[in-house]
């Protein structure tokens, strides 16, 4: 066998173990991508109703109120003679008698009597104040004070629990202006605490104090009994626990006098009947704490029970300074920069990420709650992080990470959703997990759906849920109701609870809550009538005109925020669960990105028309929302501010729902034209496209700087425009390249069996051809070159790669193209100076040849409908993309090995080996040094947005190395591995002493 054929049959060997190892990569990908998608089992609350209009009955005048004294009757009677003195008109005067038993805590009552002489009969202090705020309830939703005379009244969840509202939250414009701030922070109390000795404002504490007593003033008549209030470690001065602060440690001088400070507050929390919970993400942190617990255990270990000790001991010396505080509140599953306060030590780390550390962490709270009569709340919300990641959702991971612990003190904490506060999500079967008591968790300002700054009655939803769990677990004993928390507090419209802003439009979805939670069979139709007489009207026609239009309120958010055959389906993608939004990635980003508006329109490729649809319907829901309330008497509004605002809001609903329905259609229609090259989806785009780019200047023209109606964030998607527009252009430059590159190899092909060869330029044709195929001949293919063929063999590969790329990346990312020729040059370059004296045609003709084929795979792929049909097929068909990523492999090592065959005719194979190796080592460990100096995030970042891969939202939120799990180490980690491996080429590439001796 000759040493030609022998080269032959490996050369086919080392091709077809690379396609193998390259099906393995495909393999590889597909499975980190991991995109799936399964039904989702849709909740199934009855349809919205609309509540017969009445009039308001007007109610008693009391004259007379025979009452305990005490702090919680005060409020209470404060609330019903202000419910009174509020309505528009009253009937005739009346007595009040208040009989109490010896129960404290039973929130049992009955009315007596009739309407002139009523008394509420309760089993304690908790039913008789629940009674008289009931009274008050019923006067301002305008309905008769008087109802069910000897009817026991009970409430089905003694445990009703509320955020802080916005307490402490000041309502500055500029900080809302931007709309870029999604920091998580509330930031309150922001203005009392100053960075300095004695640390308190006593101005500012004074008015947050006022600001609380009326939030709790205000919930108590919506039905709630507990609040939980933020921060813990703030509180501590760990004196207990020696060596957590030194002596003279302004850290422990502030946490008295923040303890000093809100003492004041749980105490008036707890003299009105309201439990008081401090919320704290885990682990909570100090510098001068995460120090100690370092040094102490020599990481933070939080599987350690030790390590809990330190925190246990800080709820000791709180309990015993604030009796009034009942319990903690601890979150685990999510933390981290994004709810840091500039200038303020205290932060939070993901630190409780394995069942084992959960254990720990909770039997030592636990046995402490239980030692100190006080209870632990714990949530299951996680972001995914760890393996108790998705305990929120997932029944398998829940048991494992609670099982056992079954300690009278806990209770645990989930959403109603399977996922966060989205709709189309499954009700959360993990509450029906378990043996530990339960709490519900419920948001009212919507922070997924414009924070509540679209009208958006739950009643159906929230009553469908509790009913539904209830019924399945009998150990649920609340609600936890998010009254204004969730998410980014700056960065949607200016509402804050009970402060500014149209924030009656969400207090309905409160009031829903609290009710249900007391009886969830209440009539919710009636709820929202009540609401709406309480804020707006109590003129019949007005009433009806508004909860008709709450009746379409969820049509228009669910159609019009969500593309439904989408949001219908859990999608599984890289080992996460994506909402059912996603083209809204995150509150207010319209997303632009491929990944996520490919996958959407092949979950919904089947129902495309019906996903267009959806827009229109929510669209024409909100113009029919809009003509009702327009449609009102003025005249017959309350305040002609809520008419105003109710207005405004449905006018820029609108205006979102129509600028997205047009952009629902304008992504579809690109998708499909990717997916199947129809010039009728073409056309159909570009008309969608214009129709957006109109509505979304108008938009951004409207709303940009108005706090109340901020204008939705359209980089991402108007970058995505951008990228579209140039598809066509792309494909057709991808075309015209292909046909060259095609033309410049089978002119090398014949050039090697005709006469061709003497052709200007055919024989580097001829010579790229052969180096490419057949290395070992790559330095006789180069001999006798002109200078004109030795210039084609560099300026034909490395052109068409320019080319290449840059069509790929639609003149767009030159970050793309630096990098990636960067790597190339310096592969070149020590490859070159390896090669000194000798020829370098060789290698080069062998490299460029390799390019040349790799560069036809990749313009084969764009020439169909640019760059965007290339990642909509890596996103949406995994066979395709299986065997573009096969052959794009093994060409990519072939290329080395190809580079090391040329060169070893010349150096010897280990010569030949170790200068390859040099040249991958330099090409990623320098690249790698760059990235890691810019920063991996920034990189990243910038990377992302020239590309719009993913969604444009991540940097700017999560972080794109968060979402993925990313090491930010990972450029120096390559660029060590570049080095080892340049080493190692160095190594073999230098002369050997033998090798002189030989020679």
């Amino acid at each position: 066998m000759s040493s030609a054929v022998r080269r032959s049959i490996l050369a086919v060997i080392t091709a077809t173990v690379l396609l193998a190892v390259g099906a393995g990569v495909a393999v590889v990908v597909t499975d980190a991508l991991g995109i799936r998608t399964e039904p989702a089992a849709q909740m199934q609350p009855q349809p919205p109703e609309v509540a017969p209009a009445t009039d308001v009955a007007p109610p008693p005048r009391f004259t007379t109120v025979d009452a305990p004294s005490g702090p919680r009757y005060d409020a209470a009677l404060d609330e019903l003679l202000d419910a009174v003195a509020d309505a528009s008109r009253r009937g005739s005067d009346a007595s009040l008698t208040i009989e109490v038993g010896n129960d404290p805590d039973d929130e049992t009552y009955r009315l007596e009597g009739d309407a002139g002489e009523l008394t509420i009969v309760a089993a304690g202090e908790s039913g008789a104040v629940r009674g008289i705020y009931d009274i008050a309830a019923r006067i301002r939703a305008g309905e008769p004070a008087v109802v069910d005379l000897g009817v026991e009244v009970a409430s089905r969840l003694p445990f009703r629990m509320v955020d802080l509202g916005a307490v402490g939250v000041v309502p500055d414009a500029e900080a809302w202006a931007a709309g870029t701030d999604y920091s998580h922070a509330s930031r309150a109390f922001e203005n009392v605490i100053v960075p300095d000795a004695p640390y308190i404002d006593e101005g500012a504490l004074a008015e947050a104090y006022g600001e609380f007593d009326a939030f709790l003033r205000h919930v108590l008549a919506d039905g709630y009994t507990a609040v939980a209030f933020p921060g813990f470690v703030e509180y501590v001065t760990f004196d207990a626990v020696d060596g957590v602060y030194a002596p003279d440690d302004d850290h422990a001088a502030r946490a008295r006098a923040l303890r000093e400070a809100f003492t004041p507050f749980w105490d008036r929390a707890d003299e009105l009947g309201m439990d008081v919970f401090l919320r704290t993400d885990m682990l909570a942190l100090t510098s001068p704490l995460e120090q100690y617990l370092v040094g102490r255990f020599g990481s933070l270990d939080t599987a350690n029970p030790e390590l809990w000790d330190v925190y246990t001991s800080g709820l000791d010396e709180l309990y015993a300074a604030a009796p009034a505080v009942d319990g903690i509140l601890l979150r685990i599953g999510e933390a981290g920069e994004v709810y840091d306060v500039d200038g303020w030590d205290v932060s939070s780390k993901l630190a409780v990420t394995e069942a084992s550390d959960v254990h720990a962490m909770l039997e030592a709270f636990t046995a402490q709650a239980e030692a100190s009569d006080r209870e632990v709340i714990f949530r299951s919300w996680s972001v995914g992080v760890g393996a108790v990641g998705d305990m929120h959702t997932n029944v398998q991971s829940y048991d494992e990470v609670l099982a056992g612990i079954d300690s009278p003190a806990l209770i645990v904490s989930t959403k109603y959703t399977l996922g966060d506060f989205y709709s189309w999500l499954p009700l959360n079967d993990t509450l029906a997990q378990g043996d530990q008591r339960r709490i519900i968790e419920f948001q009212s300002r919507r922070e997924f759906e414009n924070f509540g700054a679209f009208p958006n009655d739950l009643g159906p939803e929230y009553q469908y849920a509790l009913q539904t769990l209830l019924a399945e677990n009998p150990q649920i004993e609340g609600v936890w109701v998010w009254t204004q928390d969730g998410g980014p507090w700056r960065a949607g419209p200016m509402t804050l609870y009970l402060k500014t802003g149209f924030w009656q439009l969400y207090e309905l979805n409160t009031q829903l809550a609290g009710a249900l939670a007391r009886d969830p069979d209440a009539d919710v139709a009636a709820i929202t009538a009540g609401w709406a007489r309480e804020w707006f009207s109590d003129d019949p026609a007005t009433v009806s005109a508004i909860t008709e239009a709450m009746a379409l309120s969820r049509e228009a958010v669910t159609q019009g925020l969500y593309i439904e055959p989408f949001a219908e389906q859990r999608v599984f993608a890289i080992g996460l669960e994506p909402p059912p939004m996603m083209w809204i990635f995150e509150w207010d980003i319209l997303t632009g990105d491929s990944a996520v508006l490919d996958v959407i329109y092949e979950v919904s490729r089947d129902q495309i028309d019906d996903a267009i649809a959806g827009g229109e319907r929510a669209a024409a829901a909100v113009d029919e929302m809009q003509a009702l309330v327009e449609a009102t008497d003025a005249a017959t509004w309350r305040d002609p501010a809520m008419r105003e605002a109710f207005v405004g809001t449905l006018a820029y609903e609108a205006d979102v729902l129509h600028l997205l329905s047009t952009y629902r259609a304008m992504i579809l229609h690109q998708a499909q034209w990717h997916d199947t090259g129809s010039a009728d989806a073409y056309a159909a785009w570009q008309s969608d496209r214009d129709a957006f780019v109109a509505l979304a200047a108008e938009h951004t023209a409207t709303y940009t700087g108005d706090v109340n109606y901020p204008a939705y964030n359209l980089t991402a998607a108007q970058l995505g425009v951008e990228r579209a527009d140039r598809d066509l252009a792309m494909a057709w430059l991808a075309r015209i390249l292909l046909v060259l590159a095609v033309t410049w190899v089978v002119i090398g092909m014949l050039s090697a069996r005709t006469r061709l060869v003497r052709r200007p330029g055919a024989a580097a044709a001829r010579a790229a051809w052969l180096a490419a195929t057949r290395p070992w001949r790559a330095r006789e293919s180069t001999l006798g070159m002109l200078p004109l063929d030795r210039w084609l063999l560099i300026i034909v590969p490395g052109g068409l790669l320019v080319a290449t790329r840059a069509v790929q990346t639609s003149f767009l990312s030159w970050t793309h193209l630096a990098v990636v020729f960067g790597a190339w040059l310096v592969f070149l370059l020590v490859v070159r100076a390896f090669v000194r004296e000798r020829s370098p045609w060789p290698v080069i003709a062998a490299v460029g040849g390799v390019l040349v084929l790799r560069s036809i795979l990749t313009l084969f792929a764009l020439s169909f409908t640019g760059p965007g049909g290339y990642w909509f097929i890596f996103w949406t068909d995994p066979l395709r993309r299986s065997i573009y990523i096969t052959i794009a492999f093994a060409l990519f090592v072939w290329l080395f090995v190809a580079a090391g065959w040329a060169l070893s005719s010349q150096f010897g194979a280990r010569r030949a080996t170790g200068i390859v190796l040099a040249g991958i080592g330099a090409g990623l460990a320098i690249p790698a040094v760059v990235v890691g100096l810019v920063g991996l995030e920034s990189a990243l970042t910038l990377w992302n947005d020239e590309m719009g891969l993913l969604p444009w939202g991540l940097a700017r939120i999560l972080g794109i190395t968060t979402y993925l799990d990313i090491p930010p180490e990972t450029p120096w980690f390559a660029a060590g591995v570049g080095a080892v491996v340049g080493l190692i080429g160095v190594f073999l590439a230098v002369t050997w002493r033998r090798d002189e001796v030989s020679s």
